[in-house]
């Protein structure tokens, strides 16, 4: 008797776009954004303001309200990463910046991505509220600090990171 032919799992299929969504109003979002689009992008990273109408429309999986308070940032196969993981993904998009992306998604690097999103959370809290003249958007209100749930970026979970096909 002939035993029925196995299924064999697609391999993931690679990231080939982030989409950040920043706030528009943070003068620290707007630096970041700005430094990321002048480096060479080995992924592509499209910026959107959070909580837009065309966030919303995009990605209603995403909590927009809780999100005006951190980065997030999402792939083109449907991985989404917050925090400080969004930070790690972000580097890891960028070709003079992977191999850092590479050790701050480690245990040992983790806790280093972990401040340096602490610390733009903390600028954000005191530079927020001041207005910007002619930016949409909100000022970010909300933050889950300590959300460890997504993985450090794209393939990264196991310490080898998917290459852009």
């Amino acid at each position: 008797m002939a035993t029925p032919p196995q299924r064999v799992p697609a391999p993931p299929q690679p990231v080939r776009r982030l989409t950040v969504l920043h706030d528009p109003a943070c003068p620290l979002c707007r630096h970041l954004g700005d430094w990321l689009r002048r480096q060479r992008q080995l992924v592509e990273l499209e910026f959107v303001p959070v909580a837009s109408p065309e966030a919303r429309e995009r990605f209603p999986g995403v909590d927009h309200d809780a999100a005006l308070g951190e980065i997030i940032v999402v792939a083109d196969t449907g991985e989404v990463w917050t925090g400080h993981h969004a930070f790690v993904s972000c580097l890891w998009a960028l070709a003079d910046h992977r191999p850092l992306a590479h050790r701050l998604s480690t245990p040992a690097g983790l806790p280093l991505a972990r401040a340096a999103a602490f610390a733009a959370s903390k600028y954000r809290a005191a530079t927020r509220g001041r207005a910007v003249p002619g930016v949409e958007g909100a000022s970010g209100t909300a933050s889950r600090p300590g959300d460890d749930r997504n993985r450090p970026g794209p393939g990264c979970s196991t310490g080898t990171c998917a290459a852009p096909g």
